[in-house]
């Protein structure tokens, strides 16, 4: 109990330390004009201009009043001046020390008014007196610790009970509304604080979120093209040698097949990496493939060994950029995953549009060749991303009868609200 009184005097009258200052709105910290360019601070604080211009003009009032009382004083009233604008000059860097400055110095300036500044009966206070103090006070209050502040607080009232017991309510309503709103301020000052540690950890949450988007988005397309591509090359690197038999003109109309996919597959990834700037703020605007180029996937997986019948609208116009390559990249999966697992098979892809927008049927039937092993599954995950952040659905699945079938609707005419994430 005795600790918990006495540990925060203490704090207040010798160990504590007051916190950071706030910092200073723009127009309270304007730039150092020229003429004052041999200023150490680029910025002219103005809270400390105002401060010290305040301690000199209550140290020549204060210094002058007290020369007024007692001619005979000598230098006694530099002293009471002093302890009357220190405090002033030193409540922005260390308010807590100038706290003490002004409470310690109390005595001696009380005693000088006492002894020939006032009245007998008479408060032994002057006006720059309260004034400075209750500055000091104030400081304290927004800069420094809750238990310090009702340390500070109830040494002020023990010291006026002291010092003056007929002003005691006066001294301790000015000095508990001065406490008290120094107090808010510092509330308010950390509550406002807070807010923007937590408006910048939500802005830095929100563009991690986009940066992880990011990074599926160019992870769904990297799969699609590298899949893709890269089974085919496979398949036809396998096949060629078998289909020519030693014929060096279909070997090299194999190969030659297999340098064009090995292009388009490169020429693929860099209009996906192109999302990516380098040094220089270029990036590639090469347009991304759409529906208009699903002939080129089956021509493609026919060269690989797949039996392919399609069934494609006969428009494509008025079709969002996004959906002719969501589409694209859906039917590629499927084609690559039907030359991955079931060599050899016949594949439908059957492309409509209707009401509900754009439709996809990809089906194969069982394979005619040994299977090869099984994959991770990410591209059936990034097949129904795709459809999903369009606000489209799709189902993918095996069959009765043997193979798979893929079965997608992706919105056209905003017939179904596309979702952001």
């Amino acid at each position: 109990m005795i600790s918990a009184v006495v540990q925060p005097l203490w704090l207040a009258l010798y160990q504590g330390e007051a916190g950071p200052p706030h910092p200073r709105a723009r127009w309270l910290a304007p730039r150092t004009p020229r003429w004052l360019a041999l200023l150490p601070s680029p910025r002219l604080d103005l809270i400390q201009t105002a401060d010290l211009l305040l301690a000199v003009i209550a140290f020549f009032i204060t210094s002058s009043q007290a020369a007024d009382w007692d001619t005979s004083s000598g230098n006694g009233h530099f002293l009471m001046a002093a302890a009357v604008a220190l405090p002033i000059a030193l409540r922005d860097r260390w308010p807590l020390w100038a706290w003490r400055a002004a409470f310690l110095a109390l005595p001696y300036s009380v005693w000088v008014t006492s002894s020939i500044g006032v009245r007998p009966g008479d408060p032994p206070y002057t006006f720059l007196m309260a004034v400075s103090y209750l500055l000091v006070t104030y400081s304290v209050a927004v800069r420094c610790e809750r238990r310090i502040t009702v340390a500070v607080w109830a040494a002020s009232v023990l010291a006026a009970w002291i010092i003056h017991p007929n002003s005691l309510a006066v001294a301790t309503v000015l000095v508990t509304v001065t406490v008290l709103f120094g107090h808010n301020v510092r509330v308010r000052r950390s509550a406002t604080a807070q807010l923007v540690v937590e408006e910048r950890r939500t802005q830095e949450a929100i563009g991690a979120q986009s940066v992880l988007e990011e990074r599926a988005r160019i992870a769904r397309e990297l799969h699609d093209v590298v899949a893709h591509h890269m089974s085919v090359i496979a398949i036809q690197a396998e096949a060629v040698p078998l289909k020519a038999a030693g014929d060096p003109a279909q070997l090299e109309a194999g190969l030659a097949d297999i340098r064009v996919l090995s292009l388009e597959a490169i020429a693929q990834l860099r209009q996906v990496l192109g999302v990516l700037r380098d040094q220089d703020g270029r990036t590639d605007t090469t347009p991304q493939p759409g529906l208009d180029r699903v002939a080129e996937l089956i021509a493609n997986a026919r060269a690989a060994g797949l039996v392919v019948l399609a069934k494609l609208p006969g428009s494509l116009e008025g079709l969002p950029a996004a959906v002719g390559l969501s589409a694209y990249r859906i039917v590629q999966e499927s084609l690559s995953n039907a030359m991955r697992h079931a060599p050899g098979a016949t594949v439908v892809v059957d492309i409509g549009r209707d009401e509900a927008g754009l439709r996809l049927h990809i089906t194969n039937g069982p394979g005619v060749a040994p299977a090869g092993a099984p994959g991770a599954g990410q591209g059936l995950v990034g097949m129904r991303e795709r459809a999903a952040l369009l606000g489209g659905t799709l189902d993918a699945g095996p069959v009765p009868v043997g193979g798979f079938q893929v079965t997608a609707t992706l919105p056209v005419d905003g017939t179904t609200q596309r979702r952001s994430g």
